[in-house]
């Protein structure tokens, strides 16, 4: 077991040599001619206990052990005096700022008895403030752990499916087939909406970590540094509002999946950081020196070509060849248009069940007006037109008329100024729930303009919401 070291000061030759044969047997003792010399030799040395002469010359024995306090007050602090009734040592030892006082002459076996029961102590503090710590560090891995355990109790309600007859689909099942077993770094790549995350969880859930966390984490949500914080972590007043210790989801994830969405958003600094535990395993927490061992397999994502990034000075090209062990790439819906009534049905299905609606499927106008749009959205947009169906449609069936464009307008037939105007319209469809007055006054249009361009784009608003507003 290491000993205390103990740091004896006294500007008398006689009194350090005596002090030192004292404990040397029984401690690392260091000694201090004068206040200035301790104060060098306790940002130095791991000092347990300091033992002062309160009679020194330029910093008196007090004066020197407030300025220990005030650099560790877990330091026992004793001093030596032949003046008991000095105002400034007992209004010290009123304060708490010295443990103990012994008088001169001092009696050898008692002061060593009163060192030994001082150092007890200090060793008692420390260890429960090292229990303290491991427990506060304990509750907020539990905290976090309960974070993400309730929201995979919510997504495991719903059991993940992937979806799709199409042979470009096919292709993409059977590279998932080929890594699912396996802790190699995926790269996922595709347009928004088509499905990244969801295939994401499909392998993690697939694989031998599937009873360890499932972390994600989206890159563009959060400015550098707190992505930073929460990704690796931060040590207690590394920045303000550091008030405590806090684990970062490598550390959360540790023996599971950590799924890095749009991670091209990701700061060239932080990129630096994520290929060190991608090459090292390890990584350090904010404001901390150590290094942190870690077992997190990886699984990134992107709607960017990287290879652009990296071209524009964006993106780190040792991170990308990193990243892109195994690349898998999901083919937008436009180019699986055969997939899509099989899509639709499995949003029917799901948001039947979380809305409590029966609807025994979509009429064949419906099918057919399905298949002919071209989905700038992606899957999840087919998924966003299922649910509004769900809610606006009043018959067993999900008809044309009530919600879908009757015959869907394809965008490349369009300009880009008439998509723009397009997806404009849609969205305050949504937002106005139909209310054609607010939308117009949003396009600073009449209602009759607003009319035709409903028709040109073959949209087709809440009819009741239409008629009354």
């Amino acid at each position: 077991m290491k000993r205390h070291g103990l740091l004896i000061v006294d500007d008398e030759k006689e009194i350090l040599r005596s002090l030192t044969l004292t404990f040397e047997d029984d401690y690392e003792v260091f000694t201090a001619s004068s206040g200035a010399e301790a104060l060098t030799l306790l940002g130095r040395e791991e000092i347990a206990l300091v033992i002062a002469d309160q009679r020194m010359p330029e910093m008196t024995g007090v004066e020197l052990l407030v300025k220990v306090r005030n650099i560790n007050r877990q330091i026992i602090r004793i001093i030596l005096t032949g003046y008991t009734d000095n105002t400034a040592l007992v209004q010290a030892i009123n304060q708490g700022q010295i443990y103990q006082y012994i008088t001169k002459p001092w009696d050898r076996q008692e002061l060593r008895i009163i060192v030994r029961r001082a150092l007890d102590n200090y060793s008692l503090t420390l260890e429960n403030q090292r229990l303290l710590e491991e427990l506060k560090i304990a509750n907020e891995r539990l905290k976090n752990e309960n974070i993400f355990l309730r929201q995979e109790i919510c997504n495991k309600l719903y059991p993940i499916e992937i979806i799709g007859k199409s042979a470009a689909m096919q292709q993409v099942f059977a590279m998932i087939d080929r890594v699912v077993a396996t802790p190699v770094t995926v790269l996922l790549t595709g347009e928004t909406g088509t499905g990244k995350t969801l295939l994401a969880r499909y392998i993690h859930y697939r694989g031998p970590r599937q009873q360890q966390l499932f972390i994600e984490q989206n890159c563009g949500n959060l400015p550098e540094d707190l992505l930073e914080s929460e990704l690796f972590g931060h040590k207690r007043g590394a920045f303000t509002g550091a008030v405590q210790d806090r684990k970062g989801l490598f550390e959360v994830a540790d023996g599971g999946t950590l799924f890095l969405d749009e991670i091209s958003e990701m700061s060239p600094a932080l990129q630096v950081k994520l290929l060190q535990v991608l090459q090292e395993g390890q990584f350090r927490r904010v404001g901390e020196n150590k290094y942190r061992q870690v077992n997190v397999r990886i699984i990134a994502a992107t709607n960017c070509d990287l290879l652009t990034e990296i071209k524009k000075g964006r993106f780190r090209m040792d991170l990308y060849y990193r990243l892109n062990v195994f690349p898998i790439h999901i083919p937008p819906l436009r180019e699986r248009l055969d997939d899509v009534p099989l899509l639709a049905e499995y949003c029917l299905r799901k948001h039947s069940q979380q809305l409590h609606r029966s609807m025994s499927g979509f009429s064949q106008d419906v099918l057919r007006d399905l298949r002919d749009y071209d989905y700038p959205g992606n899957v999840r947009e087919l998924e966003n037109l299922v649910e509004r169906a769900l809610l606006l449609s009043q018959g067993p069936l999900i008809e044309a008329g009530d919600w879908l464009p009757v015959s869907p307008v394809k965008t490349e037939d369009l300009s880009r100024l008439e998509q723009f105007e397009r997806a404009e319209i849609m969205r305050l469809l949504d937002l106005h729930q139909g209310n054609l007055q607010r939308i117009a006054d949003d396009l600073n249009i009449g209602r009759t303009t607003l009319w035709r361009r409903l028709k040109q784009y073959r949209l087709q608003p809440d009819k009741d919401a239409a008629v009354s507003k």
